[in-house]
């Protein structure tokens, strides 16, 4: 078993921090179109339109964009004269991967250039430098005969792609069954698999596996019922009872605690703190002080003993049927760890739910209920300042490129980290912190 950090991990030196942020305003900026232009060209493709879809801030790693590009290819056509000459032929939107990472400049389909900020990797969507396995997972043919069984491959979506990282492809098939593939990184495959297969056997209700894993891509039934996010929508998750998710990680199999350990969110609060700052830099000094308070306050709470945890464990990763939990999702951080982080980690998305849609109005209110069963089973205190520190963390991901709204919403996201901390007034769409805790 790994040893679990006894501290939060140190953030990237301000000389770093420099360099992502200003690689961060080379993507957003149009100086970013001209090395994608020219690396397509090389393919024998010209770039009519650029527009950024998405960016992705891993401090101390780097940042990575996708780009929809609109495309056209030159081709020969004869003139009324008999000459022939070049005209351009539409060819449909292609997505391009550009990343300041460290990737080899030998894989396959990468283009290497530079920005005044540092190297540059280019690839054409799905040649993923990282994710090998993308390919068959998004071709209809190759999806169709690998995991179709004689069925008629009917739909094929991409559910979510991090770059460099995974991504999550729905496979929907003609007799109304759907699969999920998940595309890891390089020899993780099996490793996801038999977690999966470890919890079926201890009894968790979990997706089942389709097959042993083909090329890094492991391929899941879909689960039963439906996220729990739809439960706090509707009414904050009333009909629900808090305790059945203790009971949940309860059941997690003593197996568990033979992984691999991994940092829980408040174990890279320093990096966390410095993408938030990257992505609002107006609110540095309340980010900088929200971060310290954090700091200071995690060595006067009891983090408990180290026990089995799911890892990410939060309304996403969690489906329900008639009130009660149907299926454990997203098993990749499984591992020994601490209750509270696993606790923690679901208040804090808890606590952001009315920041990503505001429609979840009911967010608050179930945030309390909820609050008040974890914090009799844990530090109180400790989750209180474990939550602050998960929602602190889902700042940076709100920034998306598409949205012009996007940094309000990271803004509010912020303002549910402060309050839980007593850093900001409490509102209405804000969660608090149970007075009687």
């Amino acid at each position: 078993m790994n040893d679990l950090p006894s501290t939060p991990r140190a953030a990237p030196s301000a000389t770093r921090a420099e360099e992502e942020n200003r690689q961060l305003a080379f993507l957003e900026s149009y100086d970013a179109h001209s090395p994608i232009s020219a690396a397509l060209q090389e393919s024998g493709v010209y770039a009519t339109s650029i527009h950024l879809e998405s960016v992705q801030h891993r401090p101390g790693a780097g940042v990575t964009g996708i780009f929809r590009v609109s495309t056209a290819r030159p081709v020969l056509a004869a003139g009324h004269s008999g000459v022939y000459t070049e005209t351009s032929d539409h060819v449909d939107d292609l997505y391009v991967g550009m990343t300041t990472e460290n990737i080899p400049a030998e894989a396959e389909g990468v283009n290497i250039s530079h920005c005044p900020s540092g190297r540059l990797a280019i690839w054409q969507h799905p040649l993923d430098p990282a994710l090998p396995g993308l390919p068959l997972a998004t071709g209809p043919a190759t999806v169709a005969h690998t995991w179709g069984n004689g069925r008629r491959l009917t739909a094929l979506e991409t559910i979510s792609y991090r770059p460099l990282r995974r991504a999550v492809i729905a496979a929907d098939f003609s007799d109304g069954s759907r699969v999920y593939l998940k595309v890891l990184r390089a020899g993780r495959a099996k490793d996801l698999d038999a977690r999966h297969r470890m919890l079926l056997e201890t009894g968790i209700p979990a997706p089942v596996p389709v097959r042993e894993p083909v090329s890094d891509v492991v391929a899941l039934e879909q689960g039963d019922g439906v996220s729990l996010a739809e439960y706090f929508l509707a009414d904050g998750a009333a009909t629900v009872n808090p305790r059945d998710f203790l009971n949940l990680l309860d059941q997690l199999p003593a197996e568990v605690m033979t992984l691999p350990a991994r940092d829980a969110w408040t174990d890279r609060l320093p990096a966390y703190a410095s993408a938030a700052i990257s992505a609002l830099p107006a609110a540095a000094d309340r980010i900088r002080r929200l971060e310290d308070h954090i700091l200071t306050g995690l060595p006067l709470t009891d983090r408990g003993p180290v026990v089995p945890t799911h890892g990410d464990f939060y309304e996403a990763n969690v489906l329900m049927s008639d009130s009660r939990v149907s299926c454990l999702l997203d098993v990749d951080s499984l591992g020994p760890g601490h209750r509270v982080d696993d606790l923690a980690c679901f208040l804090g998305h808890l606590a952001v739910l009315p920041a990503v849609d505001s429609r979840y109005i009911h967010a608050p209110a179930a945030f309390d209920r909820f609050a008040r069963i974890f914090a009799a089973e844990v530090d109180s205190q400790a989750l209180k300042i474990r939550a602050a520190s998960v929602a602190l963390s889902l700042v940076a991901g709100a920034r998306d490129a598409r949205r012009i709204d996007w940094e309000a919403q990271a803004e509010h996201r912020l303002r549910c980290a402060e309050v839980l901390v007593g850093l900001a007034p409490e509102a209405g769409d804000l969660p608090s912190w149970p007075a009687a805790l």
